[in-house]
């Protein structure tokens, strides 16, 4: 077998911890380490045998990574590490605040590129698999409409938002699409949706002590990219009750292209995730695209990429020829 690619996660949350398990699926890859803003005592690997290493110390183990993983939060992490670690290794991030992606990608490209390294940016289902599937249907249904559906599941890149709200001691973020909607798209027709007819969102949240409910509840439900186009629910409840009932983080979706070949033939493209774990699945899609962008790097493509820029075949462990022998 070739050498492996060296993989490190950055952050160690629950997407963090998916990254492990996702690494120790893949012959062709090693966890090479852990690093956290955390002390390193306070990590415990899956593997008892894994390196845990504070954040500050990355910079001195730029010969050890191929590519970094980093899985902290959309809202304040990665505008900050994204552009950062991409000066100093080959990353893969899930930055998800759609409105923000082009300018994202513009911040970690110059030192990418500057310092020849490859950072692909927005992978998971939503960005990334979704929007693939996107792309696909307006390539092969030109003529149509096509529409994106999350849930029903609990959102981590809502949830993290929520609790960074000053006066939230812990919350979760569900979304719920709207079964009308859904259905009237299913049918083939073509329908116009505002934002909030597609989804509704409903939070739990665990107010620290002496916060304003109202105060919490406004600065949610207003929050610019992340729930103030819907109709949104807060529900403030009790830490036993987050712990007991919202532990779980299945979530899913679909995105379907209904459109015509000829104004009598109807076609609907739908492709469909039902997740048992939201962060487990999209660490298992940071590390394929971890895989495309070592060879992206060997090749010598350099600067930001998105899952737009990665052939399906760079995400395979198999060879090209495997490829078209047994999956062609």
């Amino acid at each position: 077998m070739a050498e492996q690619i060296r993989i490190a996660i950055a952050g160690h949350g629950n997407l963090g911890r998916g990254v492990e398990a996702a690494v120790a699926k893949n012959p062709d890859m090693r966890l090479v380490g852990i690093y956290s803003r955390r002390p390193p005592e306070q990590i415990k690997p899956r593997d008892a045998g894994t390196s845990v290493y504070e954040m500050a110390t990355l910079k001195e183990h730029t010969d050890a990574i191929d590519v970094l993983i980093l899985c902290g939060g959309s809202k304040e992490d990665l505008p900050l590490q994204g552009p950062e670690f991409a000066a100093l290794f080959n990353t893969v991030d899930s930055f998800d605040t759609h409105a923000r992606i082009p300018e994202y990608f513009e911040t970690v490209d110059a030192p990418a590129r500057a310092n020849k390294c490859t950072a692909l940016i927005s992978a998971g289902w939503d960005p990334g698999m979704f929007s693939i599937n996107r792309a696909l249907g307006e390539a092969l249904l030109p003529d149509g409409a096509t529409y994106t559906f999350w849930g029903d599941g609990l959102s981590q890149g809502h949830s993290d938002a929520v609790r960074r709200v000053e006066g939230v001691a812990g919350a979760v973020q569900y979304t719920r699409p709207i079964k009308e909607a859904v259905d009237r798209v299913r049918s083939g027709a073509r329908p116009t949706f505002t934002t909030r007819e597609k989804h509704h969102r409903e939070c739990f949240v665990v107010l620290q002590e002496g916060a304003d409910a109202e105060t919490v509840r406004n600065a949610i439900v207003t929050m610019p990219h992340y729930f103030d186009e819907y109709d949104t629910t807060v529900k403030f409840i009790s830490a036993k009750e987050l712990a007991r009932d919202h532990h779980a983080m299945v979530h899913g979706g679909f995105v379907i292209r209904s459109g015509n070949t000829t104004p009598e033939n109807a076609q609907v493209i739908e492709y469909a995730l039902k997740l048992g774990s939201n962060p487990e699945f999209t660490a298992s899609v940071l590390v394929a695209y971890a895989r495309a962008v070592h060879r992206l790097n060997n090749m010598g493509r350099y600067g930001a990429v998105t899952v737009f820029d990665v052939a399906p075949g760079l995400l395979s462990p198999r060879t090209a020829a495997e490829l078209r022998a047994e999956l062609l």
